[in-house]
């Protein structure tokens, strides 16, 4: 049994209810086809956007912005408005819809005669210069936002842009002043101590990073900044995605196609690391429970300005799941599981361990072969639907601290054998995950999930550290 229920304080259940909108999904490949048809630059992209990274040009279309003369001719708005599209910003020059049952651009139609589709990039400087683009750099290094015209053929152009907490219709504050408080924040959450004596002492030094980047800079710069840097640590531990970060930049894109980022949490501190992501400006959504079998739970969160999603796993039973666990948290108990497992071996992923996966929007068999062929291989797919399609890269096997071992057997978590097991072959450690998203469909495969969380067991292993 998999329950998929609602966080206490956060959205109306049925507002978790995601599903396929093929209405919504029509649209925007055709405003896609629309300036892939003008834009040769464009066409070029989308080809070596498959053959080099295995993503879609689709999944990285950040907005479009349409003249009014165009949206009349090609999309009336009684047609957004029927697509589940909504106004959610209206000026006396523009109005913004966006779509809040699945994962689309935004649509914004402007009184001007261009119309723009918009790329999301993690620095437009990377992308123009990959590119050897000459652009004029308007913006200060380390806006919030940055965008550049990179081809246009009469009145349909083709913009980069990279965001930072901002959206994409909004107009950056005066930032002379954060560059270097940036370079410093970013520098403090590159450095922070993940090795701490305690759990307790590696969350409250967070938090006073933390707490010192919100209030030098706000709550969306410095979850987007934080993020950034969780990206790089779980990169350095990770070959399959070091192999596609590689790929990506060839292209000057970075992990602007990031989907989800996934935290492993032991039941004493998961309330922590709730609390510190809420503190970032995510929001509860949907949460899981994958039945007594399996043991765990997840509690997903989203930090909407900043276009981040965050699964956070712990063991747990059904007991449980009725009360707010997100915010009281779990008492510690003897007993192992997937989850607790892998954070009493390696540490929690929010600290020395890192994220247990990133998952990216990829074009599915594209992005699976092109890894293959550098060696990466895949495991099984958990989620083969039309409009969701998952898998997990081969893990990355860690070796595992001889104290961790001993406490573990000491606590009899492990038997001798099982630590003997981990000490010559290592333990599993992190993936990057592999997805595919069709019709703008925003929600997880839950039964799936649950069972490759199954394979993910360190006792099931069967490869064997290097």
């Amino acid at each position: 049994m998999v329950r998929n229920e609602t966080a206490k304080g956060s959205l109306a259940a049925d507002s978790f209810n995601w599903k396929p909108q093929p209405v919504a999904g029509k649209i925007v490949k055709e405003l896609v086809e629309l300036f892939v048809g003008k834009i040769e630059f464009l066409q070029s992209l989308r080809r070596q956007l498959q053959q080099v990274t295995g993503t879609r040009l689709i999944d990285w279309i950040d907005h479009f912005e349409l003249s009014t003369k165009l949206a009349e001719e090609f999309l009336p708005i009684g047609s957004l408005i029927d697509a589940g599209f909504a106004v959610i910003e209206k000026g006396t020059d523009r109005t913004v819809y966006k779509h809040a049952g699945g994962l689309f651009p935004v649509i914004v139609i402007a009184d001007q005669s261009e119309s723009r589709i918009g790329l999301k990039v993690e620095s437009v400087v990377d992308f123009v210069a990959t590119h050897q683009i000459q652009v004029d750099m308007k913006s200060i290094p380390n806006a919030s936002k940055r965008i550049a015209m990179v081809a246009a053929d009469q009145d349909f152009e083709f913009w980069v842009i990279e965001k930072h907490g901002i959206q994409c219709w909004e107009t950056c504050i005066d930032e002379a002043n954060h560059a270097l408080q940036i370079c410093q924040i970013q520098e403090s959450f590159r450095l922070r101590n993940r090795h701490c004596k305690s759990n307790r002492d590696g969350f409250d030094n967070a938090n006073e990073s933390i707490d010192d980047a919100i209030e030098r800079i706000g709550v969306d710069r410095a979850c987007d900044l934080f993020f950034q840097c969780e990206r790089i640590y779980w990169e350095s531990r990770n070959h399959a995605a070091r192999v596609q970060k590689a790929r990506q930049d060839r292209l000057g894109l970075g992990w602007a196609n990031h989907d989800h980022h996934t935290y492993r949490s032991s039941r004493e501190s998961f309330a922590d690391l709730i609390s510190i992501l809420e503190k970032l400006g995510f929001n509860c959504r949907e949460r899981f429970y994958a039945g007594a079998e399996a043991g765990w739970g997840a509690q997903v969160l989203e930090q909407e300005r900043c276009g981040i999603v965050v699964f956070a796993d712990v063991d747990m039973s059904e007991e449980e799941l009725a009360g707010d666990f997100a915010h009281e948290g779990f008492e510690s108990r003897d007993e192992l599981g997937t989850v607790g497992l892998w954070c009493a071996l390696h540490g929690e992923a929010f600290l020395e361990a890192g994220m247990h996966h990133l998952e990216c929007q990829f074009d599915y068999s594209a992005a699976r072969n092109l890894l293959e062929n550098n060696g990466v291989l895949s495991m099984d797919p958990f989620t083969d639907f039309a409009f969701l399609k998952q898998c997990f890269t081969n893990a990355e096997i860690w070796k595992v601290d001889e104290d961790r071992l001993e406490t573990l057997v000491t606590q009899k978590s492990i038997s001798k054998d099982e630590a003997e097991k981990f000490r010559v072959n290592g333990a599993v450690g992190s993936h990057l995950e592999i997805l595919e998203r069709n019709d703008g469909y925003k929600g997880f495969n839950q039964s799936g999930v649950s069972k490759i969380i199954a394979k993910t067991d360190p006792r099931k292993q069967e490869t064997v550290i290097d």
